[in-house]
């Protein structure tokens, strides 16, 4: 087996100069792939485990060229703006919102882009803002061990926190970058769930052309897959320094996989914002877009913050795999670390950062999900016991915990 080559780091003038062509040119639009998805939810057996030891990182066979599919950035039009500035304007809201439950509604607030709901702090989602206020209620068994992403309270507590100048700047950031993806969410969900692209959807949105073309585009769920596959170096990740650091550890091992320069933790803290509350998600994809080379269409694209509680498992399953094999990009996994999903915790724990890596189909038996798992317990209570950074795990439980988490979320 050999290792995946990896990309020259590239200077700082050529990745200036790539993000103004991303936003200033366009494709010429191509035509649409029709064939839409018929994907349910089978009957998943939680089988054992199966493996811890890392399987070597797994190359497509020799006549399998690398299919991306990516999109670029889309333009904000005029009706965009609108949309942002009208929910930006919202937040005043939360300077007058008393009581948890009004605050909980205040902070999510949604956009509309192209037919495509996001909204804050939660990302791309067909639930309701009702559905998401109610998500942010106290979590009863909120006195686990806390690992680092930023819980319900956390949330709403950061955003009401801000001025309002502070909150309108942030707000304001987060939902122009998720007007430039929104291309990219109507594809996913096309080729993932078999939702109906719009009519004009390819002169609307030239930035995904390359994406509907090729041997990248629309497989069918295992079908075009390698057995098995994975990407990064098992070598390029290590724990996280602090309790509530599995996203500067989860963002260390990324953009190590990205350029192949080894930043400390504290450098990745600064730049994702991190509290002892932990980090956002939503501040994971930024960091990814950013500040590492991910986000270009020579791989993912732009990072999106998705929820998937509407995923079938099966559905889940290929975005992982159309995610490491055709964009050859790491997933932000969003779980919430319980024993019934990870048999190598010794206690339950919080909402939890992980690097999505790889997959092995494992056909007759299990389907396994490879990451790079930030947490040891033992570092911080040598009576428990140590946990390795490389997981080979059940993908099922993996899909599992992701629902369990109250964001339902993941970067992609």
């Amino acid at each position: 087996m050999r290792l995946l080559p990896s990309r020259a780091p590239r200077s700082l003038a050529h990745r200036i100069a790539t993000d103004d062509v991303r936003r200033s040119l366009w494709r010429h639009p191509a035509s649409i792939a029709a064939a839409a998805l018929a994907l349910t939810l089978g009957a998943v057996p939680l089988l054992p485990d199966g493996y811890d030891a890392e399987r070597g990182e797994i190359a497509p066979a020799a006549d399998a060229a690398p299919s991306h599919g990516a999109t670029g950035r889309g333009r904000v039009t005029a009706e965009m703006r609108a949309e942002i500035e009208r929910v930006v304007a919202e937040g005043a809201l939360l300077d007058r919102a008393s009581g948890r439950t009004a605050r909980a509604l205040a902070s999510v607030r949604c956009a509309t882009f192209d037919g495509q709901r996001y909204c804050l702090g939660f990302g791309w989602t067909n639930r309701s803002r009702e559905e998401l206020a109610a998500r942010l209620e106290p979590d009863p068994a909120s006195g686990r061990e806390r690992t680092g992403d930023l819980d319900a309270q956390a949330l709403v507590a950061r955003s009401a926190g801000r001025t309002t100048a502070a909150r309108a700047t942030a707000d304001r950031a987060e939902l122009t970058a998720a007007a430039q993806a929104v291309g990219k969410v109507w594809l996913l969900r096309h080729e993932i769930q078999g939702v109906d692209l719009p009519a004009d959807f390819a002169a609307q949105h030239p930035e995904v052309a390359g994406a509907t073309d090729g041997p990248g585009a629309a497989k069918g769920f295992g079908a075009s897959y390698p057995e098995r596959f994975s990407i990064l170096d098992r070598r390029q990740v290590a724990a996280q320094n602090e309790t509530w650091w599995c996203g500067p550890a989860t963002m260390q091992a990324i953009g190590w996989g990205d350029d192949q320069k080894r930043r400390n933790q504290s450098y990745w803290a600064r730049r994702l914002g991190t509290t002892s509350a932990g980090t956002a998600i939503t501040d994971m994809v930024r960091v990814v877009n950013n500040k590492t080379d991910y986000d270009d269409e020579e791989h993912a694209g732009p990072y999106v913050t998705l929820d998937v509680s509407d995923f079938t498992f099966k559905q889940w399953y290929r975005l992982m795999m159309r995610h490491v094999h055709d964009y050859r990009a790491p997933v932000v996994l969003h779980p919430i670390l319980l024993k019934q999903y990870y048999p190598y915790l010794d206690d339950d724990a919080s909402g939890h950062f992980q690097v999505g890596r790889g997959f092995d189909q494992n056909p007759g038996g299990n389907p396994q999900l490879g990451y790079f798992e930030p947490w040891d317990q033992s570092r911080f209570d040598p009576s428990e016991p140590a946990i390795g950074r490389v997981q080979w795990r059940n993908a099922y439980r993996s899909y599992r915990a992701n629902l369990a988490h109250f964001q339902h979320n993941v970067g992609v």
